[in-house]
């Protein structure tokens, strides 16, 4: 009896066999949610009114969402908030613009040269190892108490995010694509413009979510220095008067400006890296 009489058919595995064998399953994360960005803090604010209205959390500790809307309707009438709101919009934009930009030069000539690295990474990582606070003494005694310094503070705490991640898409571009540039003849600022920053704008774009952030929280730092505007020192004054509504004002102002900050870049990103499919693309 020949040796194969009994053996099974055997069938060649095609994609069409696989996926009657077994039903795909998604490993992504799923279809985007319209409005997902708000449904977070839409959230807290939910709990937060629970939590008061239940009296589980004390008006001294934290006041009523609707005593924090009436005090913005106050301070909306008499003035106060579009005064001090435009004076931090001015502040904190005049900052991130000079912060970005250096961050994106030293990234720029720390990733694509050797000596500008040595030259560069070594002071960036010192000033990312010293806290804002830490350096606002300094920058006193050598800029004085005007908007020069806070400025400078601000924007040397901008510059950190945005430099690191831009330097590390930099140094990551892939080395196949510098052999394919070198195949093809590509020249050195070809090479640059072509390869290495579109390999580095999803690092940007990390780098400048945690640069609008941190701006801000930056700025209710300087903001408390010898101010005469602005949230910060709006919210200073209402703790030394103890009107904790104000206060809580002033820290719902911060986090909406910074969820629409980094909503905004958010978008701009999408829409500059439709040629890059992530599992975050819709």
């Amino acid at each position: 009896m020949a040796a194969d009489t009994f053996s099974p058919e055997v069938r060649p595995l095609t994609p069409d066999s696989l996926s009657q064998a077994r039903p795909r399953r998604r490993l992504g994360p799923g279809r985007s949610i319209p409005g997902a960005i708000a449904i977070g803090p839409l959230l807290l604010l939910a709990l937060w009114w629970a939590g008061s209205s239940a009296g589980f959390i004390a008006p001294t500790t934290l006041p009523h969402p609707l005593d924090v809307a009436a005090t913005f309707g106050t301070l909306w009438s008499d003035g106060r908030l579009q005064t001090h709101l435009l004076a931090s919009l001015r502040l904190a934009a005049i900052s991130l613009v000079i912060g970005v930009v250096a961050g994106v030069v030293l990234a720029a000539v720390a990733g694509l040269s050797r000596i500008g690295e040595a030259l560069v990474d070594g002071p960036i990582q010192v000033k990312r190892a010293i806290p804002t606070l830490a350096l606002i003494p300094l920058a006193i005694v050598w800029f004085g108490i005007g908007d020069e310094m806070k400025i400078i503070v601000i924007a040397t705490s901008v510059l950190i995010p945005v430099y690191i991640n831009t330097h590390a898409h930099l140094r990551g571009v892939d080395a196949r694509y510098v052999e394919l540039a070198e195949t093809v003849g590509l020249g050195r600022w070809e090479f640059v413009r072509r390869v290495a920053l579109p390999g580095a704008l999803p690092g940007f774009f990390t780098g400048l979510r945690l640069a609008v952030t941190i701006s801000w929280l930056a700025l209710v730092v300087v903001e408390q220095v010898n101010a005469t505007e602005g949230i910060g020192y709006l919210m200073t004054q209402a703790r030394l008067y103890g009107q904790l509504e104000i206060v809580v004002a002033g820290l719902v102002v911060y986090a909406v400006f910074g969820v629409v900050g980094d909503a905004v870049v958010r978008t701009i990103e999408r829409r500059s890296l439709r040629w890059r499919r992530t599992l975050g693309t819709p």
